[in-house]
């Protein structure tokens, strides 16, 4: 089990590095000058509000390293990070690392309230579905599960921003709050943007635990429990449950790369100031230092939570860890 999690652990850094360098070069083939941004009205040698001389402008250009080349960035940028300096903004003029610091934590709190929303609901509605195969109630849940599969999150948050907010009046249209300066105000705004992202993920979770459910409650060993005269609780529990959770397992790893996704989308939505919303302005801004450091933070939480499912695979499934 050891040298199986040290494999692990070895490709996670090698897909982590490739995902960075993959990143940095992306990121420079945008088109703009990400230091004309940072000067906003300057102008070299123009008519602008202010005009700066070419000389200032090359010091600046050279201040920010942007006069290097790519490969030598590249590892500066690197070498940086590993020493925790993630470097500064060259829009809001900040240290990436307080921003980070700053923003992240809402988008963890709304991703982890929404992993576990999605993961017990999609748990139990599939379950439910395989165990009442073919009726209303399976056919039902089925059809809302298909749908709510393809409607794209910030179309779904947009909707229920029109019907619970617009339409009904009974939440904020956006903001955030914390919760210890006004609790109830903080769910009421958490509410559908924790709603918007959590629908694809039950969706998606109940058709695969239905599938896998099904196709384990075929096997031989649970037809001879049922020969044996168990009990259907301990038929459930014990040999279908148990075992038809081996691939949701991964299906669960691959959910927080969708919620950190689906953040982007909703906290530009519901203005809330977290790191999906950060790397969209970001993005508009040309600034590339917060896409790298942000593109790194969630790459490496998708890697992280990748080399857990291998990890749980490997104990749950021994035959795993000889691959």
């Amino acid at each position: 089990m050891t040298a199986y999690i040290i494999r692990r652990v070895i490709i996670g850094i090698i897909v982590l590095l490739l995902v960075t360098m993959l990143v940095f070069l992306l990121v420079r083939l945008l088109p703009g000058d990400p230091l004309m941004v940072y000067m906003g009205q300057f102008s070299v040698g123009g008519s602008g509000t202010t005009r700066i001389t070419p000389e200032e402008y090359q010091f600046l250009y050279h201040q920010y390293g942007l006069d290097r080349s790519l490969p030598v960035q590249y590892i500066d940028w690197l070498g940086k990070i590993f020493h925790g300096d993630l470097g500064k903004s060259v829009t809001v003029g900040q240290d990436i690392g307080e921003l980070i610091a700053e923003r992240m934590p809402r988008t963890a709190y709304i991703g982890l309230i929404t992993f576990v929303i999605g993961a017990v609901g999609g748990t139990f509605v599939g379950i439910i579905c395989a165990l009442r195969r073919g009726s209303w109630m399976d056919n039902t849940l089925t059809t809302l599960a298909n749908i709510g599969m393809t409607i794209p999150v910030f179309w779904l948050g947009i909707l229920l921003m029109y019907l619970l907010s617009y339409k009904l009046g009974w939440l904020p249209t956006h903001g955030w709050t914390h919760p210890l300066d006004n609790f109830g105000k903080h769910i009421s705004q958490i509410i559908m943007p924790v709603l918007a992202m959590a629908v694809g993920s039950i969706a998606g979770l109940a058709r695969l635990v239905r599938s896998c459910m099904l196709e384990v409650m075929r096997a031989d060993y649970v037809r001879t429990a049922w020969a044996k005269g168990l009990q259907e609780r301990v038929i459930v529990v014990r040999h279908q449950i148990k075992n038809a959770m081996i691939p949701v397992v991964t299906a669960l790893g691959g959910a927080i790369g969708m919620i950190l996704g689906g953040s982007v989308f909703i906290e530009t939505v519901f203005g809330i100031p977290g790191m999906g919303r950060l790397m969209t302005t970001a993005i508009f801004d040309y600034d590339y230092q917060i896409v790298q450091a942000g593109v790194l933070l969630f790459g490496a939480i998708i890697i992280f939570s990748n080399l857990i499912v291998d990890i749980a695979w490997g104990w749950l499934d021994p035959r795993i860890r000889l691959a």
